[in-house]
C-alpha cells in the first residue's frame, strides 16, 4: 500500500486496551498514520477541536464512550465544529456488517465508517489492517475534496459577490423599494419570470439580481438580446445544430440554452422572437427540451428562463405577432421595471454614483454640481431613463471643469434640452410664450426628437430602421433631412 502524505488523528477511546490495539493497527503506516492526541471522553475531544480546527484530518471514536456526550450525539457535535472531517466509529455493539438500521444512524449522523471491536485479531491485539487503514485514507482523502469544495464555493460566491457589487441597485425611493422585494421574492423561486420596462430602466440589471440571488447563482447566466440576433440565425444561435445540418454546417454548435443548461438565460426584448423561434421556445418552457437543428431526437435542459420586453406583449397578441401560448407561459411572475421620472428621489443618489465611477475610471476629482443644474436633472423627463442620464453625466465631465453648470447640462443634452425643457408634454413641446411654431417646425421637431431617441436606444442604424418601419435607405435619408449625422 503506497501513500504519500500525513494524516493527523484524534483519538477517542476510554479504554487502554482498545487504544492501544488502535495505535499497533497504525504501526504498519506509523510514519504516515499519526495520533496527534487521546481522549477518553468526548466533551475534552471536543474542545481540542475547538482549539485546533486546522490540526486534525480523521477523527476515530468509541461509539460507548464514557461521559454525558457519546454514539449519534457526538459524531454531530464533531461535524458542526469541523462539517470537513471524516469521522470512523468503533463499536461494541454486536452488529452485522449488513445491518443497515446501524450503519444508516452512524451515517445521517455525520460518520463515514465503523467497525466492531469484536471479532478481531486479537491475539495479535489489532483491527483488521487493511480495512481499517484504508478506511483512514478513503477519510482523508475524502475530508481533502471536501476542502477543496469548501473553497471552490467560497471563491464562487466572492465572484458572486464581486458581480452585485460592481451592479449595485442604486435607489431608496418606495418604488425600487416595492422592486427589490419583488426581485428577491423572484429568486427563491424556480418560475420563469417576465421583466416589463421602457428602454433604459435597468431590465437586466433586474434580470442579473433575480438570477445571483437564487439557487443557480453558482451555474451560468448567459444573456441575448433577442432584436439583435439575425432572424436567419436566431435559432441555430439559440438552439444550436449537428454537423451536416446544411450548406456550410462543417461541425456542430452548440446553442445557448445548451450552454446554459442547469443555469439561467435571460432573454431581452423577447417580443422581437420570430414565430419560429417562439414554438422552439414554448417547447422548452413546457417540456424542457431543445430541438437542435439536423438532429432527430431533443436534448433535455435544465434552464430558468427570464425574459425582458419594452413591448405591450397583450397587444402583439392582438397583432398576431406574439403567441398567446407562449405568452402565458412567460407571463408567471411578472415585474414592472419604474420609469427613472417616477423616481425623483433616486436620481441625485444615481447621479452622485455616476458622477464618482466614472471620475475614478478618468483619475479626476468629482466636480461640484450647481443647484440650478442638479435640480433641472431631478426635474427632467428623461425619456432614455437610466441610460440616458448615464451619457449626459459622462458627456458633462467633458464639458465642464471644477463646477457642472446648467450650461454644460444643456449642451450635453443638445436637442433634447429644447424638446423636454418642463415636464415633458406634449403641449410644452408645441407652445412657446414667446412665439406660436408653425405645425411644419412642430412636426419637424417632433420627428427630428423622436428619429434621435430611437437612434439613441438600439443597437444599429438597421435595427432603428426597422424599429421606425422603414427601409434602411428611407431611414437614412430622412435622417439626413433631418439634420442627423
Amino acid at each position: 500500500m503506497i501513500f504519500r502524505g500525513k494524516i493527523n488523528i484524534l483519538l477517542i477511546e476510554d479504554e487502554e486496551f482498545d487504544a492501544n490495539r488502535v495505535k499497533s493497527t497504525l504501526k504498519i503506516l506509523e510514519n504516515k498514520l499519526i495520533i496527534k492526541k487521546i481522549y477518553s471522553d468526548g466533551q475534552s475531544a471536543l474542545e481540542e477541536l475547538k482549539k485546533h480546527k486546522e490540526k486534525y484530518d480523521v477523527v476515530i471514536m468509541d461509539y460507548q464512550i464514557i461521559g454525558a456526550i457519546s454514539g449519534e450525539g457526538l459524531i454531530k457535535k464533531i461535524k458542526e465544529i469541523i462539517p470537513e472531517i471524516q469521522i470512523i466509529v468503533i463499536t461494541k455493539k454486536t452488529v452485522n456488517i449488513t445491518d443497515f438500521e446501524f450503519a444508516n444512524k452512524l451515517i445521517e449522523a455525520g460518520a463515514m465508517w465503523y467497525c466492531t471491536k469484536y471479532p478481531a485479531n486479537i491475539s495479535q491485539h489489532i483491527y483488521q489492517p487493511t480495512d481499517f487503514i484504508l478506511s483512514i485514507i478513503n477519510a482523508y482523502q475524502k475530508k481533502s475534496l471536501e476542502v477543496e469544495k469548501r473553497k471552490s464555493l467560497s471563491k464562487l460566491k466572492l465572484s458572486v459577490d464581486e458581480v452585485l457589487a460592481e451592479k449595485p441597485v442604486i435607489g431608496e425611493s418606495e418604488s425600487m423599494q416595492k422592486l427589490m422585494k419583488q426581485v428577491e421574492k423572484a429568486a427563491k423561486q424556480e418560475s420563469t419570470v417576465l421583466i416589463y420596462g421602457a428602454s433604459g430602466t435597468g431590465k437586466e440589471l433586474v434580470a442579473t439580481y433575480i438570477h445571483y440571488l437564487s439557487n443557480r447563482k453558482y451555474e451560468k447566466f448567459v444573456r441575448i438580446n433577442s432584436g439583435s440576433l439575425p432572424k436567419d440565425l436566431i435559432e441555430s444561435e439559440l438552439f444550436g445544430y449537428e454537423k451536416g445540418a446544411f450548406t456550410g454546417a462543417s461541425g456542430s454548435k452548440i446553442g445557448l440554452f445548451e450552454a446554459a443548461d442547469n443555469g439561467c438565460i435571460f432573454l431581452d426584448e423577447i417580443g422581437e422572437l420570430p414565430a419560429s423561434a417562439q414554438v422552439k421556445l414554448l417547447r422548452v418552457l413546457q417540456e424542457g427540451e431543445i430541438d437542435k437543428i439536423g438532429r432527430t431526437d431533443s436534448i433535455h435542459v435544465n434552464v430558468r428562463i427570464i425574459a425582458a420586453t419594452n413591448k405591450d406583449l397583450m397587444q402583439e397578441m392582438k397583432n398576431k405577432n406574439f403567441r398567446e401560448d407562449l405568452f402565458y407561459r412567460l407571463n408567471v411572475i411578472t415585474i414592472k421595471v419604474p420609469l427613472l421620472k417616477e423616481r425623483k428621489s433616486d436620481i441625485p443618489l444615481l447621479i452622485d454614483f455616476f458622477l464618482e465611477k466614472y471620475c475614478d475610471d478618468m483619475s479626476v476629482e468629482v466636480p461640484a454640481i450647481s443647484d440650478e443644474a442638479l435640480n433641472f436633472l431631478v426635474e427632467y423627463q428623461w425619456p432614455g431613463n437610466v441610460r440616458q442620464l448615464q451619457n449626459v453625466l459622462q458627456r458633462v465631465l467633458f464639458l465642464s471643469d471644477q463646477k457642472i453648470e446648467m450650461e454644460d447640462i444643456q449642451t450635453a443634452l443638445g436637442a433634447a434640452f429644447e424638446d423636454d425643457s418642463s415636464d415633458g408634454s406634449f403641449e410644452d413641446m408645441v407652445w412657446d410664450d414667446y412665439k406660436i411654431q408653425s405645425w411644419r417646425e412642430v412636426e419637424r421637431g417632433l420627428k427630428k426628437s423622436y428619429f434621435k431617441y430611437i437612434r439613441e436606444n438600439t443597437n444599429s442604424d438597421t435595427e432603428a430602421a426597422r424599429k421606425l418601419g422603414l427601409a434602411p435607405s428611407n431611414y437614412f435619408r430622412a435622417c439626413k433631412d433631418l439634420g442627423l449625422k
